[in-house]
């Protein structure tokens, strides 16, 4: 017995002996960390832990997932596998774009765990403003690491190419460059903190319905200058520590199986250093995935563990490929707030960051008419304010793009906040009516985008009952999310009880020589032609976050000067969008099912016919007119612009662009500048014109002039040759405009590039 006892002793030593030896994260390199893996470890790092649902009744909780995450994060999409005897830790990812996502309450827990609801990523980028969307990501990410998540999952940054995309609200822009400048200032902001980011959804994600399933057909020029080129210009210019892979294929191959997209494109040519996870279930091949250099399959699923073993062990997946996904996604691992040992509070400061989220949300609401000044309101003045929305306003979109905030102030509440008289019988009767109608309609659930109740019905003679106010508000709302695109029939155009509420509020208003405007409360855009010529203003409010009713009542009051312009068009009649033909794309066979039955979508597939011309390109080409076009905004003061210079008529390295506004108005103001290029169409067909630069004004005081620089390089002349596989700008004449919007150019010059210039193969 003496001797067993001994031996077992001295067995113990030496096992302490050997862990004291092993290689450690952080102390020995990351090569020396994966040498000492088993294969089971290997593998185990490449899957996530899995997940519960969100939404799902605990019955449908038992999902073929390795694992869950609540032990961690409550409520965090997913994690990563830790090995201890190695000094790897488990990292924590969680959604999402408009903040951070995770449950605000916990088991034995009586504190509650709330986020700041940011304004949507569309309402950001109609602020033009990168060092304001910094500001926001800045707080979003302080959020993320005192909540003790590493890797947030945003942003979004897939183009509107179709403005009834489910998750448009989650994007920036129709623009590519918009697009990847407001990313990338997003991505520094919320990197700032020492914690990562995740861009998404790698690549043309630009459609909820079949996304699972859908192939996406699209040109390389287009799929280079339009798809691909906000991410390129985020990975350049930010570093974001992730990318997520989209859902679709693209040319028959899955996002997270496309060796060109992962691979070729993403780190030889961009030089990405990060990893790429998958989205949430994405993909059909995990060794495929392995093999394109998808690092990250998440959440992760039995089936994906005995996929990837089994090939190691037939050798049809090369170890060395595994090990160069793991050598990423440990280096990533060396950054995180949890490898580095931080001891996170669960007490972020969201009153600060909801000073940020007011800010933010005022400085991307669009004023897109404003007959007679009818706008701002004088104070004092006594407001009516009619429509559902007025009262229950709208944060955000539904689905991972949600964000569980404390509270959302509502229009009504802003205008009391800021000492407006409006009817309380009036607020009491929308207040019985929503609560009621809400009791009507089907349980929600993660899955499905929100309905909206209908408009309460208010005849002419119930309207004129409300007349003694000074002023009208309409408010129309509506509901976007994750999982499903909108229609045109009942989204994209007003229902009859809408038009006709527009329409009642207005005669009677009017017949008192009294003024209406229309607040949208929107997560993408809809039909505002048929009726504007109906009320005095119109004011485009996006979703702002939970801040959003005092932001509206901050612009409608004057306090703060409009200075959105549109980051997307609004068309005048849906029939007239670029995309109309091939959106959402053509369907084959039955529905398939997936994970517990639940429904994937139908095999089905989209061809990007219009090529590069999506947006105001496109409108541009057709010569159609939209309702209000890309970069159209309007203040209470007015810009002059003038005095462009070039510094050189000829191009060599680059040329610089200077431009000088002057507020010409009453009241102190910011202006956004844009500029267009045309170029040449020698061997290529090109756009009339394509943004290149914009920049905002500081707060311009009335006559105050400021002068913005902006510098072009070779590659912000190219476009993509097919034929040749490069990057071409041609020789001729390229004109520089400078606007106000795509539409009210202001000021023109020109310079030559005297020969073909080759910039990138």
């Amino acid at each position: 017995m003496k001797k067993i006892i001994l031996l077992s002793f001295a067995l113990s030593f030496a096992n302490l002996i050997l862990a004291q030896n092993e290689p450690q994260l952080g102390k020995n390199t990351i090569k020396e960390v994966i040498a000492a893996m088993t294969q089971e470890e290997k593998v185990r790092l490449l899957v996530g832990l899995g997940m519960k649902l969100p939404g799902m009744p605990e019955s449908m909780q038992n999902l073929p997932v390795v694992g869950q995450t609540l032990d961690n994060v409550p409520g965090a999409a997913g994690a990563t596998y830790k090995i201890p005897r190695l000094g790897i830790p488990t990292t924590v990812v969680a959604d999402g774009p408009a903040g951070l996502r995770i449950l605000p309450k916990r088991e034995g827990s009586d504190a509650t765990y709330f986020c700041t609801a940011f304004p949507v990523a569309s309402l950001l980028a109609s602020t033009w403003d990168t060092d304001l969307v910094n500001q926001v990501g800045q707080a979003m990410g302080n959020e993320v690491k005192e909540y003790g998540v590493d890797v947030l999952l945003g942003p979004g940054m897939n183009i509107h190419r179709n403005p009834l995309g489910g998750r448009n609200f989650e994007y920036y822009s129709e623009d590519p460059l918009l697009t990847g400048k407001m990313a990338a200032a997003m991505v520094r902001g919320v990197q700032s903190n020492g914690v990562g980011t995740s861009a998404k959804h790698f690549a043309v994600n630009n459609h909820e319905q079949n996304r699972n399933l859908i192939n996406v057909k699209v040109g390389e020029r287009a799929l280079r200058e339009i798809y691909l080129k906000g991410f390129e210009i985020c990975v350049k210019e930010a570093n974001p520590w992730t990318i997520m892979s989209s859902y679709n294929k693209i040319n028959g191959t899955y996002a997270s199986e496309n060796h060109d997209l992962l691979t070729k494109i993403l780190r030889n040519d961009w030089k990405f250093k990060g990893y790429v996870m998958t989205d949430w279930f994405g993909g059909t091949n995990a060794v495929a995935q392995m093999k394109a250099g998808n690092d990250l399959l998440m959440p992760g699923t039995p089936k994906q563990l005995e996929e990837i073993t089994k090939a190691l062990n037939s050798k049809e997946l090369d170890e060395k490929i595994v090990d160069e996904n793991i050598e990423r996604l440990l280096k990533i691992t060396l950054e995180s707030p949890v490898f580095k040992g931080y001891q996170f509070s669960n007490k972020p400061d969201l009153k600060a960051h909801g000073i940020v989220a007011r800010q933010a949300a005022a400085e991307g609401i669009i004023l897109l008419k404003n007959e007679k000044n009818a706008l701002p309101l004088a104070k004092k003045q006594k407001v009516v304010a009619f429509g559902n929305f007025s009262y229950d306003l709208i944060s955000g979109g539904t689905g991972s793009g949600d964000v569980n905030e404390a509270y959302t102030v509502s229009l009504v509440e802003g205008l009391q906040n800021a000492d407006y008289q409006f009817d309380t019988d009036l607020k009491n009767t929308y207040d019985a009516y929503i609560k009621e109608e809400k009791t009507k309609l089907p349980p929600t659930s993660f899955f499905m985008p929100k309905v909206a109740i209908p408009e309460m019905d208010l005849t002419a003679e119930k309207i004129e009952s409300y007349a003694s106010a000074d002023f009208a508000i309409v408010t129309i709302g509506r509901y976007s999310g994750e999982f499903a695109d909108r229609k045109a029939n009942i989204d994209y155009y007003l229902t009859e009880k809408e038009k006709s509420l527009i329409k009642n509020v207005a005669t009677v208003f009017h017949a008192k020589g009294k003024k209406i405007v229309v607040i949208l409360n929107i997560g993408g855009p809809v039909d505002v032609a048929s009726w504007r010529n109906d009320v005095d203003a119109i004011v485009l409010a996006w979703q702002g976050g939970q801040e959003a009713g005092n932001a509206i009542v901050d612009v409608l009051s004057g306090k703060i000067n409009p200075s959105g312009k549109l980051a997307t068009t609004l068309s005048a009649r849906y029939e007239d969008e670029p995309t109309i033909e091939n959106f959402p794309g053509k369907e084959f066979g039955e529905e398939i099912k997936g994970l517990m039955g639940m429904s994937m979508g139908k095999n089905s597939e989209v061809e990007y016919q219009e090529g590069i011309f999506v947006g105001y390109r496109g409108f541009d080409k057709k010569n159609t007119t939209p309702a209000y076009e890309f970069g159209h905004g309007l203040s209470y003061t007015s810009f002059i612009y003038s005095t462009l210079k070039i510094n050189t008529p000829v191009f060599k390295d680059k040329v610089k662009v200077s431009v000088t506004v002057t507020n010409k108005g009453k009241v102190a103001g910011k202006e956004v500048v844009q500029l267009y290029v045309s170029a040449p169409a020698t061997t290529m067909e090109k756009p009339m014109q394509e943004l290149r630069a914009f920049g905002k004004t500081k707060l311009l005081q009335p006559n105050q002039s400021q002068t913005l620089t902006f510098e072009l390089n070779a590659r912000d002349l190219s476009s993509f040759d097919e034929k040749n596989s490069n990057w071409l700008a041609e020789k001729g004449t390229y004109t520089v405009k400078i606007g106000a919007s795509s539409r009210n150019i202001k000021l023109k010059s020109t310079f030559k590039v005297n020969k073909n210039i080759v910039v990138e193969k």
